[in-house]
């Protein structure tokens, strides 16, 4: 198998990746390193990385298989600002990106953390292990993307995210759509605040913490 047959597609990202895109601009520092969690097939990444010059992408995954997907569109679209994709598990109490194994983020640190499309199909504690890391790794003004379904208020905001939410219990009671306070509040408690939400197609929203001193 070549590096491109590796290639994995997701038909969500077509349709969401121009919407996200526009957040990214509005909210994104200057310049700096982009981590990405949970990339997934690299889709997502291969696509802002080329269109945000000024940023080194950074995008990570625990599933080698997606990994696989991740370099080989990276080498299908030859786009030089995004980094060979690393594993990260947030759950880890410290993640390979704090550890100085990567020299040049010395000189690009990490200025946003980007997770598209995760915490409703993982445990709850993964997303206390991303609050966390972002916690620990994002300085003054960083930022921190999410992008998703949420219940807000504790109710679904349309009849379709009910019945995902179910679907998603009925595959793994662990996983299911968050409630968007219960978000916020552990992001508080890591000092991150709750800067802006934008409604996205499909009943998604993307919501922007920002760090704070």
């Amino acid at each position: 198998m070549t590096a491109q047959d590796a290639r994995q597609y997701a038909p969500a990202t077509e349709r969401n990746r121009e919407p996200i895109l526009e957040v990214l601009l509005q909210e994104l520092p200057k310049s700096g390193t982009i981590l990405e969690i949970a990339s997934g097939t690299g889709e997502h990444a291969v696509f802002f990385a080329s269109r945000l010059r000024d940023f080194l992408w950074l995008p990570t995954d625990v599933n080698p298989q997606l990994r696989a997907s991740i370099i080989a569109w990276t080498e299908h679209n030859v786009c030089d600002n995004i980094y060979a994709p690393q594993y990260l598990d947030v759950r880890e109490p410290v993640w390979a990106v704090e550890n100085g194994e990567f020299d040049w983020l010395s000189r690009k640190p990490i200025v946003a953390i980007v997770n598209i499309n995760m915490i409703h199909i993982s445990p709850w504690s993964a997303c206390l292990g991303l609050m966390a890391g972002a916690g620990r790794i994002l300085k003054a003004g960083g930022i921190l993307y999410l992008y998703g379904p949420f219940k807000q208020g504790g109710e679904h905001t349309a009849s379709s995210n009910a019945a995902f939410d179910e679907y998603l219990q009925a595959e793994n009671q662990q996983w299911g759509v968050r409630n968007l306070d219960d978000v916020v509040a552990v992001a508080n408690a890591q000092n991150l605040t709750l800067k802006q939400i934008y409604q996205m197609p499909a009943n998604n929203l993307s919501v922007v913490f920002q760090r704070y001193a």
